[in-house]
């Protein structure tokens, strides 16, 4: 007898429909077979299965089995499929009707007692489901919130296979998992952290409120203790808040490698992440045996921090190099090719000299200039074109330590929520978000200049040998500019103070 349920597997951070077919024959010595490429755990699942049957008071007859999972020629990996494998069993040896099995989707790992375990990627399985019109969700207790935040599909959470049994046959009634979302927004500003709280700096506030309002990526570059960590640990108090398609992304990202805290189901807060400059290239963009997001695709929607910029490898900054220009990351391995989003605001910070006190007056500088210049190499000039708002943070001043406070979070989030709005209405007919993302003839289009500002600029473009990436951060920084200022043209003081922005490019 052949029954068949609805699963689904992963392929970057979406899913796909998975067809689970069981042939159980009574002819023939007892055997069992699993086809359709599966991988790892899931050839493992065999075992756990047949104990969590077993354990929970089912018992097949000595039969050869054959299992097909299609599409047969898509990998599929993990544990997902116990929970789905062990229904489908249970349907061919006649205890389930096949009847009762139409339009469910299942997922989920089984002990070997029979208890329902989370899964990594559910959020993306719901949306599937949803997608193919399915009747309703089911899986384990825990992943039920996560999946739940889909709007228009019924999700079940069951803690047993007993359990699931008993709720398809009708012998227990079940109800939908339901999730407050207007819960899981509230308290989504809460950061416990203010710019109020930063003495000084304000002119590195204001490259902040630059880089934030058009997505562009900054570099401090200072002293230690000169405040850069400080500052950048505080951006994402000024972004805007994540709209749901947004959270969503985020979420599905998190699911997918399994950092999802089970207890929020849905990220609201843009994401902020701080790697240590050991990380390796595959830490930093993803990959493996069987590739996981990395820390760029972690910090999608959010900030990527990096904090001692020199330190790290190389060639883990070079890898950074496809994403900050594309906003996603392609993993090609010999059997698939995966792509993530990783759509981040890079926020790096470094010394000006290896001791750090180069531009301090207040200390001595004990580094060579070969010891200098040496450090100075490890970031490319590729690397650095890319990263638009290059800001000198000098010492904190005693005067400015003993002072009042600065300008503040709120402050400073109104008028960069100001500017997205600005650009949102600009950029309502093209797929832009943001200035940042400007190129071609869009860039064109919305950073027109008269002759005296192509005059300005071609004297700077020339006077610091300036590459044809920058001169494009550079328009893109200073439409920027002229909308905070609420200019509808690019004027000369905006290139002026874009182009003063861009401090590597002004010591070449």
């Amino acid at each position: 007898m052949i029954a068949k349920v609805a699963c689904a597997a992963l392929m970057g951070i979406d899913a796909f429909k998975v067809d689970l077919e069981v042939d159980l024959a009574r002819q023939g010595m007892p055997a069992f077979t699993m086809v359709g490429l599966a991988e790892g755990a899931v050839k493992e699942s065999k075992e756990r299965v047949f104990s969590a049957l077993k354990n929970s008071g089912y018992r097949l007859p000595p039969s050869r089995i054959t299992v097909n999972l299609a599409p047969a020629d898509i990998r599929k990996a993990g544990s997902a499929y116990d929970l789905p494998l062990a229904v489908a069993l249970l349907g061919a040896a006649g205890i389930i009707d096949q009847e009762l099995l139409e339009g469910w989707f299942l997922a989920g790992e089984l002990s070997l007692g029979g208890e329902v375990k989370p899964v990594h990627g559910v959020l993306s399985l719901a949306l599937e489901a949803r997608k193919k019109g399915a009747k309703g969700l089911i899986v384990g207790s825990a992943n039920a919130h996560e999946a739940a935040v889909v709007e228009g599909l019924d999700v079940y959470g069951i803690s047993s296979l007993s359990h699931l049994v008993k709720f398809l046959l009708s012998e227990e009634v079940l109800e939908p998992t339901v999730v407050d979302t207007a819960t899981l927004w509230a308290g989504r500003q809460d950061f416990g952290l203010d710019f109020a709280e930063v003495k000084g700096q304000e002119h590195a506030k204001r490259a902040i409120e630059i880089g934030a309002a058009g997505n562009h990526n900054i570099l401090f570059i200072g002293p230690p203790g000169s405040g850069k960590t400080m500052l950048a640990q505080r951006i994402p108090t000024v972004l805007p808040p994540l709209v749901f398609e947004e959270a969503l992304e985020v979420t599905k990202i998190y699911s997918v490698s399994g950092q999802l805290d089970r207890e929020k189901a849905l990220m609201v807060i843009r994401p902020f992440r701080s790697p240590h400059h050991t990380i390796s290239d595959a830490g930093m963009i993803g990959g493996g045996a069987y590739p996981k997001p990395g820390e760029v695709s972690l910090a999608h929607r959010g900030v990527l921090f990096l904090d001692e910029l020199p330190e790290f490898k190389k060639n883990v900054l070079e890898v950074l190099r496809q994403p900050l220009e594309g906003g996603e990351v392609t993993i090609s391995r010999a059997a698939m090719s995966l792509s993530y989003p990783a759509d981040f605001m890079l926020v790096a910070a470094m010394n000006p000299c290896p001791c750090g006190y180069a531009t301090d007056e207040r200390h001595a500088c004990t580094c060579t200039p070969v010891a200098v210049q040496r450090y100075a190499s490890r970031l490319s000039g590729p690397l650095l074109d890319r990263i638009d708002l290059q800001i000198e943070v000098p010492a904190v001043d005693y005067k400015d330590l003993r002072g009042n406070k600065g300008v503040d979070s709120a402050t400073m989030r109104g008028n960069i929520e100001r500017v997205r709005a600005i650009q949102s209405e600009r950029y309502k007919d093209l797929n832009i978000l943001t200035n940042s993302e400007l190129s071609g003839s869009s860039l064109e289009k919305f950073c027109k200049l008269t002759e005296a500002e192509h005059t300005f600029l071609e004297q700077a473009v020339r006077s610091l040998g300036l590459s044809a990436r920058a001169y494009t951060r550079i328009l893109r920084i200073a439409r920027t500019i002229a909308d905070l200022a609420e200019d509808e043209l690019i004027q000369v003081p905006h290139l002026a103070e874009a182009i003063n922005y861009r401090s590597m490019d002004r010591c070449k």
